[in-house]
């Protein structure tokens, strides 16, 4: 979302949004599959649910990320008002409902995390892809303190024939490497903000994760919601002889 400039004349089509406010993006979906996605972060309340009610008249979904909690409690006004609004990963993500139309997304994607710490960010992006439609498949808590346990999930996981992989690691940040070594689907690397001390708050496991020797892509700290689009960009690409069947 992005600040409006006043112009001369009547909006465009592109232009459409919030006057003064927000103007929407509404080719989104047909270029990445997803919906319009409002970072909540910095938002008034008021400038927010009003961006949503505007992009609901115009029968269009969005999802809105990490919203706060005067946020959420502004949310919920709304719901009760009839604004089809639905709190997804722990309330961490919203989804205002509304048809999405666009990009392919078939196939299969893996999510895995190193602890049980990491599960909150990486709920972000199973809940987006989950609203999407897309099939994902799961395995928690596989860092590297246990390598048995991650040679056992991987076995499960690379049976569903994922397009991508998202990984999800904080502390050393060492699961994503380990994992590109070992599958052939394009992993990415998640740093989450876990750990303590020297390089704490996810910046060992960033740097980790882009001095990978192993082929990684890398997102920001905490990034979810930008890994989700990317895997959904991957999948759009991706040739349909390398995309699972669809679960039986």
């Amino acid at each position: 979302m992005t600040r409006v400039r006043r112009r001369q004349g009547p909006p465009t089509r592109r232009e459409l949004g919030v006057p003064g406010v927000a103007r929407y993006d509404r080719d989104r979906a047909a270029r990445t599959g997803a919906p319009e996605v409002v970072l909540a972060e910095g938002k008034t309340e008021t400038h927010l649910i009003a961006i949503l009610r505007a992009l609901h008249a115009r029968g269009l979904g969005a999802l809105v990320s990490r919203p706060t909690e005067r946020q959420r409690r502004a949310l919920r006004a709304a719901v009760r008002g009839g604004l089809p609004v639905e709190f997804l990963a722990g309330d961490r993500l919203a989804r205002l409902d509304g048809p999405i139309d666009g990009a392919s997304r078939e196939g299969t994607v893996a999510v895995l995390t190193a602890g049980t710490a990491d599960l909150p960010v990486a709920e972000e992006a199973v809940a987006l892809l989950g609203s999407l439609g897309v099939r994902v498949v799961r395995a928690d808590d596989v860092g590297v303190a246990g390598l048995h346990r991650l040679q056992r999930a991987l076995r499960r996981l690379v049976r569903a024939h994922p397009s991508v992989y998202l990984v999800f690691a904080g502390r050393e940040g060492a699961l994503p490497t380990v994992v590109a070594g070992l599958v052939r689907a394009p992993v990415v690397g998640i740093p989450t903000s876990v750990g303590y001390g020297r390089g704490g708050a996810g910046e060992a496991a960033l740097t980790a994760m882009l001095q990978s020797c192993a082929p990684l892509a890398v997102m920001n700290i905490d990034a979810a919601v930008p890994a989700a689009l990317f895997a959904l960009q991957l999948l759009a690409a991706a040739p349909a002889a390398t995309r699972a069947p669809p679960a039986s």
